[in-house]
């Protein structure tokens, strides 16, 4: 799976957040982190990925704004459920 963490070596320029949410969401996909999986609080996540706390702040912002991850105040960052398809009822 994507357990190996990017490294940050300033030769690709993308920003870090970005890789940092590529990274997250990458690790969903491949069903490494499931749905209703809590992640870590951001100063771990800051930590795990060696980035400053703003950065990955701001990854898990990037991730909610896709609609990967839902953020409950007082409880922590949980991975959202797929979307499941239309039905295709519409007709």
């Amino acid at each position: 799976m994507s357990d190996e963490k990017p490294v940050f070596d300033g030769s690709d320029p993308e920003y870090r957040y970005k890789q940092v949410a590529d990274h997250i969401a990458k690790r969903i996909d491949e069903g490494e982190l499931r749905a209703a999986t809590r992640l870590p609080g951001e100063r771990d996540l800051a930590v795990e990925y060696g980035v400053a706390l703003g950065t990955a702040r701001r990854a898990i912002r990037d991730l909610r704004e896709r609609k990967l991850v839902i953020t409950l105040p007082a409880k922590g960052t949980y991975i959202r459920a797929p979307k499941k398809e239309e039905d295709g009822d519409a007709g």
